[in-house]
């Protein structure tokens, strides 16, 4: 991280997930100035405004100066009539006006974009899809989702939900043959992939089998040393992702796949993953390069200050 100096162009990038939000400065070539994060106020609204605002302050007098716009990374998708934010990760954002609620308590441009796009279009950029004609973002942590990118732009959809593959359905024969449960989503629907393949996944599928490991990093860990059920739990992780991932690449057949989220720390997802989705492509159809993230958990931040600098450029 370079040496705290008075910038005279500076935006703010801050991404929101189910666990956490993250906070960095970046200057006009998208270098990172400063970071800080704080736990995410999942079910308390106005904790959560004031989590964001306290951020920023800490930020400016940190930095000497007031950034020149804020984007943020928000979970879920926005009405485009209401402004209420529908957020499955972060309950207490459903029906909220976030947008116009942090423009009262920040009082500087804003920038509102997804969260998971936001770390596709960062890694788009300098990142590890950089030169790709196209791209997509796979996240993997408390929720699953992604974002698309072609030729360097961002393919935000009619509704601004496009990626969000974690709420496609889990397919019936899926369920079958691991014997999972069709779960409720936060969403309002049921049997969204985002339950089974997110690292909350990966812990209900151990339990299922009749583990009892807390964490995903848990499961990886009794599997590490050899624990029977958790290579089942991790077996049939992976038999879901690959079936998930195969689907993307017969809907928008990106050049290449970046992994984000907790789960893309796993070395053993870039080893396995490619044999995983293979089965479920057709004869002829190759899986692209699946690499892992180049910034790391500040991806997704990094491409909410991106954004902030699109929509509010220097003057």
């Amino acid at each position: 991280m370079a040496e705290l100096t008075h910038l005279m162009q500076t935006w703010y990038g801050i991404d929101i997930g189910g666990t956490k939000i993250e906070l960095v400065a970046c200057d006009a070539a998208l270098q990172v100035h400063y970071r800080q994060r704080v736990a995410t106020p999942t079910d308390d609204y106005p904790a959560f405004v004031q989590a964001i605002g306290q951020l920023v302050d800490a930020a400016d007098a940190a930095l000497g100066t007031r950034a020149h716009a804020v984007g943020l990374g928000l979970p879920g998708v926005r009405d485009r009539d209401s402004g209420r934010q529908l957020s499955a990760n972060v309950p207490a954002l459903s029906g909220r006006m976030v947008g116009h609620d942090l423009q009262v308590r920040l009082q500087r441009p804003l920038a509102l974009g997804n969260d998971q796009q936001c770390f596709a279009l960062s890694e788009a950029h300098g990142g590890a899809a950089a030169g790709y004609p196209s791209m997509f973002g796979v996240i993997l942590g408390t929720g699953a989702g992604g974002g698309y990118c072609l030729n360097g732009q961002l393919l935000a959809g009619n509704n601004g939900i496009a990626g969000e593959w974690g709420h496609w359905s889990l397919p019936a024969i899926l369920q079958v043959r691991h014997d999972l449960p069709l779960l409720d989503c936060g969403c309002g629907l049921r049997g969204c992939l985002q339950n089974y393949v997110s690292g909350g996944g990966l812990t209900m599928i151990h339990e299922r089998k009749g583990g009892s490991a807390l964490q995903a990093s848990s499961v990886v860990a009794l599997a590490h040393d050899g624990d029977a059920i958790a290579l089942q739990a991790l077996a049939i992780h992976r038999d879901l992702l690959g079936y998930s991932v195969a689907s993307l690449i017969l809907a928008l057949d990106p050049h290449v796949i970046v992994l984000g989220g907790g789960l893309s720390k796993l070395e053993q997802l870039y080893r396995d993953l490619p044999a995983a989705i293979a089965p479920y492509l057709f004869n002829g159809a190759r899986v692209p390069p699946i690499l892992p993230p180049a910034f790391g958990d500040a991806g997704g931040a990094r491409g909410a200050a991106l954004l902030a600098r699109q929509h509010h450029p220097a003057r």
